[in-house]
């Protein structure tokens, strides 16, 4: 695999809020070039070279979780990801994972962002693997 080896999504529900205070409260570095509401699309930091911190706003996050119910507020809720180098390295990577027990929640498919896949293992923690356009 290539990229970004772990990225932590979590749930938000103001993308200029929670993007003005991950910069101010920790610092960390933008990734992307601006979108038209001066926020970067996807909203992402980097708090080391090795993990990014991707917000999503509530609504997008249900495609994630497919019939999974997200966490109420004030529960933990988050999604891990991978970054894989191509879509056909996502299609590998969810296939593996289905073989070693994982259970399908979106299949991998073209997102307007990239291309993504979605799988839960066998405690229910779900894992996103994208790869970008």
């Amino acid at each position: 695999m290539t990229g970004t080896p772990l990225i932590v999504s979590l749930p938000i529900a103001d993308r200029r809020r929670s993007f003005a205070f991950y910069q101010r409260a920790f610092g960390f570095a933008a990734v992307g070039e601006p979108a038209e509401d001066g926020v970067p699309e996807p909203l992402q930091l980097a708090p080391n070279d090795g993990v990014r911190i991707m917000l999503v706003p509530t609504g997008g996050f249900g495609w994630v979780l497919g019939d999974r119910v997200a966490a109420p507020a004030g529960t933990s809720e988050c999604v891990l990801n991978l970054t894989a180098g191509s879509p056909a390295e996502v299609d590998e990577i969810v296939e593996r994972a289905t073989a070693a027990g994982a259970e399908p929640v979106t299949a991998p498919g073209r997102q307007p962002w990239g291309y993504a896949g979605s799988l839960a293992d066998p405690d229910g923690h779900v894992w996103m693997v994208t790869a970008p356009r």
